[in-house]
């Protein structure tokens, strides 16, 4: 298992599209290991391979207290959406330190595939929807700031690279 570099935003591969995994094999398990690994180590709750420079589409998730219920996501889709919507104070590992409120779907239906290749569904609310539909955004290049107003998304971007200056300074 490795660490992977996690891509920072406003880094323009985020904003690539993730193309579906046509073969769940050794290749894409080993993927989903080092991506569990990196999002554990960094720490979060959700990891797209779009923010690892990885243009497929698997997630990894685990909203759990003790981190120990891992969900692995290969070309997910959400294939239903309730009406009602939740906000939630997202954050995300590619833009550390920056938090904000985003309205999503409370309830949500996935159909996915899992390690083995085989296809399954679930239904979501709370803490996991909000997590499944942003890292799902990832795989479509979009970031949840981009949820934001255009002030906002300048103010995230300054500070980001100011912090970036800083610690090659450092």
């Amino acid at each position: 298992m490795a660490l992977l570099p996690i891509l920072r935003y406003p880094d323009p591969r985020l904003h690539k599209i993730a193309k579906p995994v046509e073969v769940v094999d050794d290749r894409i398990r080993t993927l989903i290991h080092d991506m569990a690994e990196t999002m554990y180590d960094a720490p979060g709750v959700g990891l797209a391979a779009t923010q690892v420079d990885v243009h497929e589409r698997v997630v990894v998730i685990d909203v759990s207290e003790d981190g120990n219920n891992l969900l692995a996501l290969i070309n997910p889709e959400i294939i239903w959406k309730s009406e009602e919507t939740q906000v939630y104070e997202e954050g995300c590992l590619s833009v550390p330190g920056i938090y904000d409120e985003v309205q999503r779907a409370a309830r949500i239906r996935v159909r996915t595939l899992n390690e083995k290749g085989e296809t399954i569904e679930f239904d979501a609310d709370g803490l996991l929807a909000v997590c499944v539909q942003h890292e799902l955004d990832h795989l479509m290049g979009k970031v949840f700031v981009e949820y934001l107003s255009v002030l906002k998304q300048n103010r995230i971007r300054t500070r980001l690279r100011k912090q970036e200056r800083e610690a090659l300074k450092a």
